[in-house]
């Protein structure tokens, strides 16, 4: 199949959070399948030099932006078997960062837009387009207005993947005209509580609807979840689905991995006892086999930092130790350094983040902190699993789809249910104790290890849906 894949951000070209991971890894995977899936992305003033030297300069075209002609040129790279095109325009894209600029809107209409006008000059039609988030949300919606009965442009199926439905892209409704040059007889298809909201006029006009995680595909049609936007999903149910994103099984590998002490795999694990002894000692922590708890996370509410911090002295009086990782609002912050402050034999803090210490955690520690108030799928509680180490988590989104908890069968983590730091606390307290279990333990951290996250799994069911909207059975 042809595939389209068209995201802000991309490995390795530019990335902010883990939206770019899966534009990295997924195509890769569907080319890996057999199948030509090319990405899309703009080609920031942050893509680094040696990968921008590798690029080829293919063409440039004009891209209408309301009623401005603006340039882009295309780029061509390939990477893992995946050929990229970077659209470039320096007014643009030429600046320090990807996102949270005044005019971030007409930015990525000319993104969205620029993609349509690409199909026509690189000779190479799509049978899929596959769009991701605000940033391209207007491609589906280009394609219904403007472009469906276009020669050439026939037949193209569109899926729009919500990554986080908090990030709509909301405007004025003046920016319909302005930027979007998308008359006002098609505005209702934009217009969304007296605002233009973007991810709502790809609900209305993308043939099909994915999230990043099953159970998040239903909780967004939950007022609690849905940031305001489950009316307009209330209507498209038989059009949204949700299958849990992967992760890339070759970076994370404590079989070969370089920057952990000692390399293990799940048959003899050896080697995470070394990494275990290497983290207490790299970090400051007190000696001794208690529990250590790794948290490596964005220090804001929805993260769950606010049940952390209420708790967080009755589990280090439980016997845990914590290597924490992470930066963000300053309340959070200050909390964790004064923890450290005060019990330094037992809780570590680095502010930032740091990716090999970020490694290190996962394979040195015992068990993985992960409390979310939402999640839409989470990566971090597959990787501490890739590495033995046993995520504690609440039941909400990917984390609820991605572990089971050890009290039944084939559990894999710790699991509490309501938002609640006592029922985090009691969750905390069963992997201590099942910890002391030392031969328990050991097999469940085997079949943790064992647990098949990778996006050849994640693939098969993408490759799936889109079998399903093209009538391809090959």
């Amino acid at each position: 199949m042809r595939i389209l894949y068209t995201a802000s951000e991309a490995l390795p070209y530019a990335a902010s959070g883990g939206l770019a991971d899966v534009a990295g890894s997924l195509p890769a995977a569907l080319c890996k399948a057999g199948h030509d899936c090319r990405v899309v992305l703009p080609l920031y003033k942050s893509v680094k030099p040696e990968l921008r030297q590798e690029l080829k300069f293919l063409m440039n075209f004009t891209v209408d932006v309301g009623w401005r002609k603006q340039y882009c040129g295309v780029f061509e790279g390939k990477v893992n078997g995946v050929t990229y095109y970077l659209l470039d325009n320096e007014y643009y894209f030429a600046r320090d960062g990807l996102y949270g600029f005044y005019d971030d809107c007409e930015r990525f209409v000319f993104l969205s837009r620029a993609v349509m006008e690409l199909i026509a000059h690189i000779g190479w039609k799509p049978q899929v387009i596959n769009c991701n988030d605000w940033q391209t949300a207007l491609i589906p919606v280009y394609y219904q207005t403007y472009y469906k009965f276009q020669y050439g442009y026939d037949n193209i199926k569109t899926v729009f993947t919500v990554h986080n439905i908090q990030y709509q892209g909301r405007y004025g409704m003046d920016v319909l005209s302005d930027i979007m040059g998308i008359p006002m007889y098609h505005a209702k298809i934009l217009e969304y509580d007296g605002a233009v909201n973007m991810m709502k006029g790809a609900f209305e006009t993308a043939d099909k609807i994915t999230t990043v995680s099953p159970s998040y595909a239903w909780e967004i049609l939950d007022p609690w979840y849905s940031h305001g936007l489950d009316r307009a999903l209330a209507g498209k149910q038989y059009k949204l689905c949700g299958f849990l994103n992967g992760i890339d099984t070759a970076l994370y590998d404590p079989e070969h991995d370089p920057v952990i002490p000692a390399n293990y795999t799940a048959g003899d694990r050896a080697g995470k006892a070394k990494c275990k002894a290497g983290l207490i000692k790299e970090l400051g922590l007190g000696e001794g086999n208690d529990p250590v708890i790794g948290i490596i996370t964005r220090f804001v509410s929805h993260k769950g930092i606010d049940l952390i911090k209420y708790v967080f002295e009755d589990m280090v009086n439980m016997g845990c130790k914590f290597a924490v990782l992470g930066a963000g609002e300053k309340i959070y912050e200050d909390f964790f350094k004064e923890m450290a402050w005060r019990r330094p034999e037992r809780v570590s803090v680095t502010l930032g983040f740091v990716p090999d210490l970020a490694r290190r955690i996962y394979a040195g520690a015992d068990m993985f902190l992960m409390p979310s108030q939402s999640e839409p799928c989470g990566l971090a509680q597959m990787i501490s699993m890739r590495y033995g180490t046993i995520p504690i988590v609440r039941e909400t989104g990917g984390l609820r789809d991605s572990v089971t908890d050890a009290g039944g069968e084939n559990g894999n983590g710790f699991t509490f249910k309501t938002y609640n730091a006592h029922d985090m606390l009691g969750a905390v307290g069963r992997a201590c104790e099942y910890y002391r279990d030392t031969e328990a333990w050991a097999k469940l951290s085997e079949y943790a290890m064992n647990c098949d996250y990778s996006w050849d799994s994640s693939a098969k069911l993408y490759i799936g849906l889109y079998r399903e909207l093209c009538g391809d059975e090959d």
